[in-house]
């Protein structure tokens, strides 16, 4: 057995990429391993901005031979076909076998693979693992770019080392010989190293000043990072994105603290920390040492060197003239905004589309503003302002039109909430605006200020009804205008705020039904509960919905649920087997007259029997208690459901759990009596009926 290294050498590969990277190499490498034979065990993958290095671990010397066979062509098939099929599996005539196939004699060729030596197998597997490599943008470089059939790489390949063991794996591509030979730092030690294999690779290369274990390197930035920032009496405003972004650009991570000017202080912290994240890749800080960091924002960035600087103050002074730059630029943007109020801002919106279809999002915000009004002036949203509801609405979306949310296109929303503040527009519209656009992810805060509240749900439901007015529902996995995260976000802020609004447009209830339904799934709600909820119908209070699943949930998951849910699915079993129908059913399903009318109709006594009403003999005892219990269950169960307090029609749905066991240990349902028969397949009846006023219990699994 023998430690397998390959790495892959190249000009600066994006930090955004590298992850995929790491995933594609391991997959294309066991693809290799697997059509070969070979057991690929335990694989270790690293990245460096101009690496890409594979480790596996305890591979054999060569594969076992294997035999394998292949179908060709039926027997009397012209001598062309059989000798291609023979070259291609490179074997001759007398090494085929004639065998049966559905009662035909067709050709077969066995075919005998014996073991190679796994280094020959991995010399042939590397060129193809890098043709084969898949980059989401790749290019050719130099002479040999002229030709579309030459190397595609992210960036051009530089080396290869590919070592089994001690010996090296023999293999060529594009006039790229693997070697042992790779290089270092590229200013710390821009010159070869040797390597030896695995066993010394990563050790060699940090002797050089390359981690090239990507995840030692994240480890160095964060740690680093708040090591500085608490050194200085400061809180770094951590962020994992940018401390994974900061170790794909460096192969030796060294942040160091810089400061900028305080008068930047001045343009908003969210601005100040994208235009840092984005264009320069810099951490920022909060004053005081506060883990929490509930300071405000501090004049100190960190930014991640990729040297070890004898003179660190020289590398820090220039990122902090890069970053002074680009704060300056988003000052000015600041600062021109504000020179037009937001409501002159808002007019510009007429020249912007929303969809061909629905106008221009000037159009949407009138729609947008109406709703809203509404939403507050019926109470749907309580203690919303209609005016300044209105107002919020109509300066939503005018930060669209601005230099910053031109520049900065994440800032939307937040920067209208900016200027609002700033022109002293109340706090309930500033709010509003900020957050309009709110819950954006499943993560994503919840307004519950009623302006805000009402300005999002209006815009998220114009959304909704507009573009299924227009036929533009999601399809399958196609959802270009984001429908069912708008759903999702109204269904959020309608059962956090406890929000009464009916759905009225069918397809767009159904729409958030279905949203509700994987919502709940999410949520870890069962799914055969939501579906018995769902089978109910004529239900357009999402809140309500709610409500009634979690009641099921909670009676469900007592004793008392399983055990009345038996009762129902044997009653249920029972109606079905003798197909019995009451005749209030019949009668609406065929529109036949109804039989009470004929005084002379025979079958009398059974047509009372099935509407319930006493019948002509004496209930037995377990007959008569399942009567009084449904006597008393149902209307306490139907007031329980219009009063909205499910856990209280559950617990009268529980009275029945004990009546109906009793009833068919005692009761013969198919009595040879026509009457009781009928009258006990309508008291089954009955008993259904009563349960499906709060669920459907045939769609409950158990």
């Amino acid at each position: 057995m023998s430690d397998f290294l390959l790495e892959l050498l190249s000009e600066e590969i994006p930090a955004r990429m590298q992850a995929g990277a790491r995933a594609e190499l391991e997959r294309l490498f066991r693809r290799a391993m697997e059509t070969a034979g070979v057991a690929a065990g335990e694989v270790t993958v690293w990245s460096t901005p101009r690496r890409l290095a594979l480790i596996a671990r305890a591979l054999p010397q060569a594969t076992e031979a294997v035999s394998d066979e292949a179908k060709g062509p039926p027997e009397g098939a012209p001598d062309a076909a059989i000798d291609g099929f023979c070259r291609k599996n490179g074997v001759s005539r007398d090494q085929l076998e004639l065998r049966d196939v559905k009662g035909r004699k067709t050709w077969f060729a066995v075919i005998e693979k014996p073991g190679r030596a796994t280094r020959d197998v991995l010399a042939q597997a590397i060129p193809a693992i890098i043709r084969d490599f898949a980059w989401p943008k790749s290019m050719r470089w130099g002479d040999a770019s002229l030709s579309t059939g030459s190397l595609r790489w992210v960036r051009p390949l530089k080396g290869i080392v590919a070592i089994l063991g001690e010996e090296l794996v023999p293999c060529e591509i594009d006039g790229i010989a693997a070697g042992y030979a790779t290089l270092g730092h590229r200013f710390h030690h821009p010159g070869e190293i040797t390597i030896g294999g695995a066993h010394d690779y990563a050790e060699k290369l940090r002797a050089c000043h390359v981690i090239v274990d990507h995840a030692e390197r994240q480890d160095m930035v964060r740690d680093a990072a708040l090591r500085v920032a608490a050194d200085a009496g400061l809180t770094l405003v951590e962020d994992e994105g940018l401390v994974i972004e900061n170790a794909g650009l460096t192969e030796w991570p060294v942040p160091l603290l810089g400061r900028f000017e305080d008068s930047y202080l001045d343009v908003p912290p969210e601005v100040i920390q994208l235009t840092a994240r984005t264009n320069q890749k810099y951490f920022v800080c909060n004053e005081g040492a506060e883990k929490d960091g509930a300071g405000r924002l501090a004049n100190a960035f960190v930014c991640t060197a990729n040297i070890a600087s004898e003179d660190p103050s020289v590398i820090v002074d220039g990122n902090r003239k890069v970053l002074a730059a680009r704060l300056s630029d988003a000052r000015f943007f600041w600062d021109q905004d504000q020179k037009t109020p937001l409501t002159e801002h808002a007019k510009k919106l007429e020249r912007i589309t929303f969809h061909e279809k629905l106008g221009t999002v000037a159009d949407k915000v009138e729609r947008v503003a109406k709703l809203a009004r509404w939403l507050a002036e019926e109470g749907i949203v309580p203690s919303a302002d209609p005016a300044l509801t209105e107002q919020a609405a109509r300066l939503a979306k005018a930060d669209l039109v601005t230099e910053m949310v031109g520049e900065f296109p994440e800032l939307q929303g937040l920067t209208g909430g900016y200027y609002a503040r700033a022109e002293g527009l109340p706090d309930a519209v500033a709010e509003a605006i900020r957050d309009h656009y709110k819950p954006v992810g499943q993560g994503d805060e919840v307004p519950t200020a009623p302006v805000t509240v009402a300005v999002s749900l209006a815009d998220k439901l114009d959304t909704l009804r507009s573009f299924f007015a227009i036929d533009e529902k999601p399809t399958g996995s196609k959802d270009p205008f984001a429908l069912r995260r708008a759903a999702l976000a109204v269904i959020r802020l309608i059962t956090a705020n406890d929000l009464r609004l009916a759905v009225a447009d069918g397809d767009l209830l159904d729409f958030f039904a279905d949203r509700l339904k994987v919502q709940q799934k999410e949520a870890g709600i069962r799914h055969d509960l939501i579906d018995a909820v769902f089978a109910l119908g004529n239900e357009d209070d999402l809140v309500r919905l709610l409500a009634r699943v979690k009641a099921l949930q909670a009676f469900m998951e007592g004793g008392e649920g399983g055990n009345l849910l038996a009762g129902y699915k044997r009653a249920a079993n029972i109606l079905r087997k003798e197909g019995y129908e009451p005749v209030e059913t019949r009668i609406a399903r065929t529109g036949e007259e109804d039989p009470l009318s004929l005084v002379d109709d025979p079958d009398l006594g059974e047509i009372y029997a099935q509407r319930g009403q006493n019948p002509a003999y004496d209930l037995e005892p377990a007959e008569a208690a399942l009567v009084a219990a449904l006597d008393n269950a149902e209307p306490a169960a139907f007031d329980a459901v219009r009063a909205e307090d499910f856990a209280e029609a559950m617990t009268a749905l529980a009275s029945l759990r004990a009546p109906i066991d009793a009833f068919f240990d005692d009761v013969t349902v198919n009595d040879a009596d026509p009457v009781k028969r009928a009258s006990r397949l309508a008291l089954l009846a009955r008993f259904v009926a009563a349960v499906h006023k709060v669920a459907d219990f045939s769609r409950i699994e158990g």
